[in-house]
């Protein structure tokens, strides 16, 4: 029986993604750019005022997002506009939040 509930599992590779996936909600400023994110898409300049961080601080964070796949971004003319990759980014810091509330 628990050979069978063991072929329910994801594949090895998919886990080291999810595992992956969550060391970025592991630092505060990149939790913090995310939930800044839910508000409003913004630039670097956006997120330093509002977060009271350095640009380049936010410029670093918005790079290991990007990478991670949890925030997009656009060029408006000189601008970089960041805004939340999908909707499930929304969705895993509102269950997370949920969570923790309990």
């Amino acid at each position: 029986m628990l050979v069978d509930e063991m072929k329910e599992m994801p594949l090895e590779d998919d886990i080291y993604l999810v595992a992956e996936l969550y060391k970025n909600f592991a630092d505060m400023t990149r939790v913090k750019i995310l939930y800044a994110l839910t508000i409003s898409e913004m630039c670097v300049n956006d997120l330093s005022e509002m977060l009271e961080m350095s640009q380049s601080s936010i410029s670093h964070q918005l790079r290991v997002l990007k990478q991670a796949r949890l925030i997009k971004y656009q060029k408006k003319g000189k601008n970089v506009i960041y805004s939340l990759a999908d909707d499930h980014v929304k969705l895993l810091l509102d269950q997370a939040y949920e969570h923790i509330k309990e």
